[in-house]
């Protein structure tokens, strides 16, 4: 039922929404974003982790940590290093577990381990309150 009303989500809206889809996890930990045109990439941010990576940028005076992005042409998923905003949207839609959304040639995939996030080319990030990955 929700997959039926996701997709009539995102079928109803018009088509300038469609260069932006706010979704997040069942729990609301994750929270992302897939974006098309110009800037197109996907972004994920975590309320609740337990930090894989550490860099701290000399420079960096926000937060850092938790904050996920790839883009169409990425050969790695990146972090975000050194952001002083947050990836909210109280209109996002719950992507549920099993369930994957795609914009502009990036797939996320919505799982009890975490989201998974690609591009066409398999590279991307994988997160989780317990575990962050590139690749």
């Amino acid at each position: 039922m929700k997959l039926v009303a996701l997709m009539l989500v995102l079928c109803a809206a018009p088509a300038a929404a469609q260069d932006y889809i706010a979704f997040h996890s069942p729990s609301g930990n994750i929270q992302c974003a897939i974006f098309a045109g110009d800037y197109a990439s996907a972004r994920c941010d975590m309320s609740k982790f337990t930090q894989t990576f550490t860099y701290v940028p000399d420079y960096c005076e926000f937060d850092r940590g938790f904050r996920f992005g790839v883009d169409p042409h990425s050969a790695k998923g990146y972090l975000l290093t050194c952001v002083s905003d947050a990836m909210f949207d109280p209109s996002g839609i719950e992507l549920g577990y099993g369930q994957s959304i795609s914009l502009a040639e990036i797939t996320c995939q919505s799982e009890k381990t975490g989201m998974r996030c690609t591009n066409a080319r398999g590279h991307g990030f994988e997160i989780s309150k317990a575990r962050q990955s590139l690749f």
